[in-house]
């Protein structure tokens, strides 16, 4: 009988560990990032926000753009946790304060989607993983490659601002510099080269350009690019609020493409950062590759716009939902 009782103590003890194990591998499961994370409490949520992006974009094309810009900012900043879209309030400051952020714009249609969502499941998809799924979204409307991602981040609580200058590199700083501060968040220097693709849409505002021909043209412009640049922003002084830029890509403009990496070699950079790929042993081999093979760039930034997304986010029981993504819940 003791011996009965015994075994039966033991299948007891060893049913209980079992489950234990399996309830914490499901807790563990349920807390990280997973393809479909809405599929069961919002499965409409990608739907949605992919048409919000669709309908953005045929009216104001240049939000795609922003939505890729968006991602880099508030993924590099302490992880992605949508702290790029905290206005200041209450004593917070906000990251779009900093220099790093500025010419971001299209803010206001960030909040467009969360709406849309939060119509659809209220207090459910995060502000982090519109950030996200509107990036890749956005990507695919300038025509570049669809890039499976997880979702499941939430949102933060507080800004990260007093950190973001020393986040986000500076478009003068140098590129060992550059690369030291993307493999810090795992990113290699294939997927920095990459990443810097992104360059080929959008436009730089003259403040960032004048540095590279004012008093003298920078000897690494190619000197008929150098001349239009200087029609484009004809004094050294730009008055930041007024529109004055110029595009990263003359020839595909709103097109993510290789045709950034042709340009960087052909020394029409727009950036110092820009051009410094051409000139470093590190890069150089990836920027040539890259030039002459555009689905090889796809593969790449796609790895790494993957490896960017995933960037320390918050999950599980971390942060909040927010319900509109420009201030934190009340208390």
């Amino acid at each position: 009988m003791a011996s009965y009782d015994y075994k039966q103590r033991s299948l007891v003890s060893s049913f209980m560990i079992t489950l234990f194990l399996l309830l914490l591998q499901f807790q563990v499961g349920t807390s990280e990032l997973q393809q479909n994370y809405y599929s069961q409490s919002c499965p409409r949520a990608e739907e949605i926000i992919k048409q919000e992006v669709t309908n953005l974009y045929n009216e104001h094309g240049n939000t795609a753009v922003s939505w890729i810009r968006n991602l880099f900012h508030d993924c590099i900043v302490e992880g992605c946790d949508a702290s790029l879209l905290l206005e200041a309030a209450d004593g917070m400051e906000s990251e779009k304060a900093s220099d790093r952020s500025f010419g971001m714009r299209n803010f206001k249609y960030m909040n467009t989607i969360k709406e849309a969502l939060e119509k659809e499941c209220p207090l459910t998809v995060s502000c982090a993983d519109v950030v996200t799924v509107s990036a890749r979204d956005g990507i695919v409307m300038l025509g570049g490659p669809r890039i499976e991602m997880k979702t499941g981040r939430r949102d933060s609580k507080e800004s990260h601002a007093k950190v973001v200058d020393e986040s986000i590199p500076n478009h003068n700083d140098s590129i060992s510099s550059v690369l030291s501060r993307f493999q810090s968040i795992g990113i290699d220097t294939e997927g920095t080269v990459a990443l810097l693709g992104a360059h080929s849409v959008g436009r730089v505002h003259c403040v960032n350009l004048v540095h590279r021909l004012y008093p003298t043209v920078d000897p690494t412009l190619d000197p008929d690019h150098a001349a239009y640049l200087k029609n484009r922003c004809p004094t050294p002084n730009p008055d930041p609020k007024a529109v004055e830029y110029s595009r990263f890509d003359l020839k595909t403009p709103m097109i993510l493409d290789n045709m950034y990496y042709k340009n960087v070699l052909n020394h029409k950079g727009l950036l110092m950062i820009d051009q410094q790929l051409s000139s470093d042993a590190d890069t150089l081999p990836f920027v040539e590759k890259m030039a002459s093979d555009n689905g090889y760039f796809y593969e790449q930034i796609s790895r790494a716009i993957v490896l960017l997304s995933e960037n320390n986010p918050l999950t599980g029981d971390q942060g909040e939902i927010r319900k509109d993504c420009r201030y934190v819940n009340d208390s």
